[in-house]
């Protein structure tokens, strides 16, 4: 069926496409995308992975104290394009880009701001993004790794980052700051390396995965095991699972949202006019259309192993990895600051409000932001302007 919507869908603000969020100045000088390589990466689970390169872009100046690092870890569909442009021609800005640049809430004339591709970044395919995962080949084989690769952990990403640090000579963060799989990533430095964390903003998400969140990161990623082209994830010398991908996407980008948006904007509309969807399973609503349309757009620059993988590293989470689920959040020093919005359905606000109570019962300064909106878990990036005056104030305040 001809899709009538393909002309917007390319606009859709689904998960890891919400470029278009940002305010019509972006982040004025052009971003650089840069890489860097860990010669030899030693996974939480004891595994070595050989030349682990990853990308990562900044924006601002480092001081000589470096000092005034500010670190963003990305979101699960995401990557290191938190602003600006890489072109002069590019039809949108990073998906932070309303709070990133001179004059913002994080200020780049005061502050440096570094992002960093994770490993087994969804993106595999993105000329833009710069990862090593399942796709990417074994050096002692001359392969793609495939399932081979070892499984990863939020931990890990830390880490990765971590040594990207160490390689730039920086020795302290005036911030660790991310939304929804980035703030699970926020939570983890601060609780592993609280002598390096002066700052802590996650936004859009909770300190452990909860049961209910194991499933459906079970649930997301069931259409690509489904799919006859996976074939156990050794799929890189035939045609890969990219209709089961699809689907994957479709379920995260419906998750991700609010039933104010599906209802909202869609309700009950025919994708096409005259076309009636209970004349012939062909004829669709127009929800249906714009999801099919997402999650094909996303699927063409994604890989079906790396979506996966990620997967299984959201539903190992838990802040610190200590013997109690809890542990890791007592382990928090720095104050924190924690942004969300009630109508999350991926973490929902009394999971995030029981992370700030157990962070702050020991004494540790926690504040809450609540975003308002009709995106669902999506705010914390479309609408992360809300929280602006808050971020800049938490930044310039004093750290204890």
């Amino acid at each position: 069926m001809r899709n009538p919507l393909s002309g917007w869908l390319t606009g859709l603000a689904l998960v890891g496409a919400l470029a278009a969020a940002g305010p019509a100045l972006a982040y004025e000088p052009l971003v650089e995308k840069q890489s860097f390589t860990i010669p030899e990466f030693t996974t939480q689970g004891g595994e070595t992975i050989p030349d682990m390169t990853l990308g990562w872009e900044a924006y601002g100046d480092l001081n000589e104290a470096k000092d005034n690092v500010i670190l963003v870890t990305h979101y699960y569909s995401g990557n290191s394009h938190a602003a600006g442009r890489y072109a002069a021609d590019d039809t949108a800005p990073g998906y932070w880009d309303s709070i990133i640049g001179a004059g913002k809430p994080i200020d780049t004339d005061r502050y440096y701001v570094i992002a960093v591709d994770t490993p087994v970044n969804l993106g595999a395919h993105n000329p833009n993004v710069i990862t090593t995962g399942p796709a990417s080949i074994n050096p002692e084989t001359g392969k793609p790794w495939g399932m081979d690769f070892p499984i990863l952990t939020i931990r890990d990403f830390v880490e990765t980052q971590k040594a990207l640090l160490d390689q730039l000579g920086i020795e302290s963060l005036h911030a660790v700051m991310g939304a929804s799989m980035g703030s699970l990533q926020a939570y983890e430095w601060a609780a592993v390396h609280p002598d390096m964390v002066e700052r802590v903003i996650p936004v859009i998400g909770s300190g452990w995965s909860d049961g209910d969140l194991i499933a459906w990161l079970n649930i997301w990623g069931a259409p690509i095991r489904l799919d006859p082209n996976w074939n156990n994830g050794d799929y890189y010398d035939g045609e890969p699972p990219t209709q089961g991908l699809a689907e994957a996407l479709k379920i995260v980008t419906l998750h991700a949202q609010s039933p104010e948006w599906s209802n909202g904007v869609f309700g009950r509309a025919w994708a096409e006019d005259g076309q009636d969807p209970a004349d012939s399973f062909d004829n669709l609503f127009k929800i249906e259309a714009v999801l099919d349309g997402a999650g094909a757009a996303r699927a063409a620059t994604s890989d079906a192993n790396h979506f996966l993988y990620l997967a299984k590293a959201n539903q190992l989470f838990y802040t610190g990895h200590g013997e109690s689920l809890y542990e890791g959040l007592l382990d928090i020093e720095a104050p924190v600051l924690i942004i969300h919005t009630n109508e999350d359905l991926i973490f929902p606000g009394d999971a995030v409000r029981e992370t700030a109570t157990l962070i702050k019962s020991d004494g540790t300064p926690v504040q809450i932001v609540e975003l308002q909106g009709t995106r669902g878990h999506l705010d914390g990036v479309l609408s992360i302007a809300q929280a602006g005056d808050a971020i800049a104030a938490f930044l310039a305040s004093e750290s204890e």
